[in-house]
């Protein structure tokens, strides 16, 4: 099989992931969720993926922030870094590659820019990478929830309900499987 048969059977089993981090009143997906279903896919499908970093800028950022406490405002100063990195897929029975250039930037504390950068890197290459939506299409959006309920309701037997749930993605399943235990969920006659 092909390395990029390979890559596209990590995207087929990946639909969506819902955001499990929320700071400074942004959401989003971490590292760790979406490592946690990439990683498995990949070595299932013998891939590795390589990372290089091929050049940092890193710039001081001086500005204010408000003490509430103190009702004054007081100097801060951050690194912004700015990373660009080489993502090789690598398939380790063939030796395949297939080679990605990618950037990103990261905002901290003067030991922390970098590790920002990089981890913002890592997580926003898959995730565009593979087309894993994080917003309106996530596998967890209560609307999605129910048009697989609708879709499961169709089945009009069992065999048609085992069909129908052998083709779905072992998140799809899960859900599925959360609803019919959740909401009590039985086939029309």
């Amino acid at each position: 099989m092909s390395i990029y048969k390979k890559l596209l059977n990590i995207q087929r089993q990946v639909k969506g992931l819902s955001k499990d981090k929320e700071s400074h009143n942004y959401q989003y997906v971490t590292g760790n969720k979406l490592l946690s279903f990439i990683k498995p896919l990949m070595d299932e499908q013998g891939l590795i993926l390589k990372q290089e970093v091929t050049s940092i800028e890193n710039e001081r950022q001086d500005y204010q922030i408000w003490n509430k406490y103190e009702k004054v405002f007081k100097p801060k100063a951050e690194i912004l870094s700015k990373v660009m990195m080489r993502f090789t897929w690598i398939d380790v029975e063939t030796g395949e590659t297939d080679v990605n250039l990618f950037g990103a930037n990261g905002q901290n504390d003067w030991e922390k820019g970098l590790g920002s950068a990089l981890t913002y890197a890592e997580r926003y290459f898959l995730l565009k990478y593979f087309h894993i939506a994080t917003d309106e299409d996530d596998i967890d959006n209560p609307n999605r929830k129910n048009a697989l309920e609708i879709k499961m309701q169709k089945c009009k037997d069992k065999e048609q309900l085992k069909k129908f749930y052998a083709s779905l993605t072992k998140n799809e399943q899960k859900n599925m499987k959360t609803l019919i235990t959740e909401f009590g969920l039985t086939l029309k006659n």
